[in-house]
């Protein structure tokens, strides 16, 4: 017999009964019922009941330890009794009459807890997260993480993706985020920069001729934390195609990205291969709010502003005068909904920042409100009318500046939803939002800037870059989304030197600045380039939505904190002096305050 373990702890059935066994593993939970005690011994793979009792001599010795303590256990497999099987385990028909017990190794007292999961304080859960780690819901995400990423590797190869490894050290790269540097030691003064994508790399790998690409890629920003983005590093699904349009490409990836989630969303809808909406951003941001909408949720927004051009209602009048607009957002059905609920609303909108969310009540076809006092019934019948509402739906309204009228709409159009329990949270829909604007305005440095990717493919060409306004130049670009989460991001990529420098020099850089920023990727399209394209998904933002987790920590292994340190291992920490002087840093001491 093996020196630990003839069996796993999630192994043994009621075909087993009479076996001798062998068992190695965590004491999970002990339950002591007058000279009997009942040991759940927990591994990786699973619980099973062990059973000590005033015969037995390993009794006193499972008495004597404390929980999580490591124990082999030797005994007999023996059939539960009918009342007591316990249909939740996979072992739960049997259990093991203990005859002996041998400590591998005894824990100190827990400072925290593992058996039942209950909520505690994050610090404590980070610094200790190995014993976070045997909690079994954050355990069986990380399982489950891994089989995600083992499936995307397997229906990439099946798609005829090879995988390639890119570089770790790289050099500084325009993705929007700030470079974490990693002095050089050898080349004194200079810096390595870790990649935030492997972006360049890709593209050159498709100059070199490789066809189709893909990598799960390590990447590393540093950039502030939020629920769906880890400080410092995250994962994607890497890849690029050589000679397709954005449609194969959005083709290609739908049976990969929707076959993961069908394959890990046990059993809940997805939005099936081949189905995928596209929506316009332009249109995502009308009737949505957001570029990242959740198609779960039934309601649309409307641009309204036409019926407030003359309107009794002075303030949407004067707005709409002023170059702004009014988003309306339906609430359906909320004839049973007291004022307090509309007014509620309103306070929440003044808490996220904006000057307020008007509204319209509405019950057996009377209107109430300011709103509608003052545009007048026959005014709200035409805008009812329009937008297709009922006699008992109220209607909230976000006016401003097309940008803040369409951040506050989204915001509410989510907040109603939820309010209102409109949203299926059991399904999975995925749509693509297409048609991104390839530059945008930069109101603090007062000119134009990219919008996302700089090396995508602007729609219309050169005769775009030289002819149009820069403001409304669309992109070949794209975005995958999830359930209101962008889970992908990609683009058509310029593979042209001359459009290449033409497209940063409508941001302010010149040639020069190309060839030196991007040589290598510049260099390389002046010998023969392929129209190319691709994409990257978030890694850990489908892992999260799979496994229902609302937080990256929560599905990955050893996360930092919110404030982007790692209270296990104790990073960032300080460089002895030795250190910086081989790589000839001084440190600067920060002004205090």
């Amino acid at each position: 017999m093996h020196p630990y373990r003839s069996h796993t702890c999630g192994a043994l059935a009621q075909a087993d009964v009479g076996q001798n066994v062998r068992l190695s593993g965590w004491v999970h939970r002990k339950r002591d019922h007058g000279g009997v005690l009942f040991v759940d011994l927990r591994d990786h793979y699973g619980i099973t009941q062990v059973v000590a009792d005033s015969d037995s001599p390993a009794l006193a010795i499972l008495e004597s330890l404390r929980v999580e303590s490591v124990v082999m256990i030797e005994g007999e497999v023996k059939a539960r009794s009918a009342g007591t099987v316990n249909p939740n385990l996979s072992t739960g028909a049997i259990e093991v009459y203990a005859r002996a017990a041998t400590v591998l190794s005894a824990a100190e007292e827990l400072p925290m807890p593992v058996a039942g999961e209950q909520e505690y304080p994050e610090d404590i859960r980070l610094r200790y997260r190995f014993l976070d780690l045997r909690r079994e819901t954050l355990h069986a995400n990380i399982v489950r993480r891994t089989k995600v990423i083992s499936d995307m590797r397997r229906r990439m190869e099946a798609a005829g993706f090879t995988e390639y490894s890119t570089p770790i050290l790289t050099a500084s790269s325009p993705e929007g985020a700030r470079d974490f540097l990693v002095p050089s030691r050898i080349h004194a003064g200079k810096f390595y920069a870790l990649p935030q994508a492997p972006q360049q790399y890709k593209q050159l790998l498709m100059v070199a001729g490789f066809d189709r690409y893909f990598q799960i890629a390590p990447c590393f920003r540093d950039e502030d934390p939020r629920a769906d983005r880890l400080p410092g590093e995250f994962y994607q699904l890497d890849l690029e195609m050589s000679f397709v349009t954005q449609e194969e490409v959005w083709e290609t990836m739908e049976p990969v990205i929707g076959g993961v989630f069908e394959a890990f969303a046990d059993g809940k809808p997805v939005t099936p291969s081949g189905q995928f909406p596209r929506i316009a951003y332009d249109d995502a941001i009308l009737k949505y709010g957001s570029d990242k909408p959740d198609l779960r949720n039934p309601l649309l927004i409307t641009d309204v502003a036409a019926h407030f051009t003359t309107s009794g209602f002075g303030l949407f009048e004067k707005i709409v005068a002023g170059g702004g607009t009014v988003r309306a957002i339906p609430a359906p059905g909320t004839a049973d909904k007291s004022r307090k609920f509309f007014d509620d609303m309103n306070e929440w909108a003044r808490s996220e920042g904006h000057a307020g969310l008007g509204y319209v009540t509405r019950k057996g076809g009377e209107f109430g409100g300011p709103i509608a006092k003052n545009h007048g019934a026959e005014g709200m019948e035409a805008l009812y009318a329009a937008l297709g509402l009922g006699p008992d739906d109220g209607l909230f309204f976000a006016a401003g500046k097309p940008e803040q009228a369409a951040k506050l709409a989204g915001l509410a159009r989510t907040r109603v939803a939820e309010q209102l329990n409109l949203i299926d949270k059991d399904r999975f829909e995925l749509c693509w939002i297409v048609d991104f604007p390839f530059y945008e305005w930069d109101e603090d440095a007062k000119k134009v800037e990219f919008a996302h990717n700089p090396f995508s493919m602007p729609q219309g060409g050169m005769a775009a870059l030289e002819g149009q306004d820069p403001l409304t130049i669309k992109a070949f670009q794209y975005d995958l989304v999830c359930n209101g989460y962008e889970i992908a991001s990609g683009s058509i990529r310029n593979q042209s030197p001359e459009l290449m420098v033409k497209a940063f020099e409508l941001v302010g850089l010149s040639k020069a600045d190309v060839e030196e920023r991007f040589g290598g990727l510049y260099r390389a399209f002046q010998y023969g380039a392929p129209p190319h394209g691709g994409m990257a998904a978030g890694v850990d933002r489908v892992v999260m939505l799979v496994c229902g987790a609302q937080n990256l920590r929560e599905i990955t292994l050893f996360p930092m904190n919110q404030r982007a340190e790692d209270l296990l291992m104790g990073a960032p920490s300080p460089a002895e002096l030795r250190q910086l002087h081989e790589l000839s840093i001084r440190m600067v001491e920060q002004p205090k305050g």
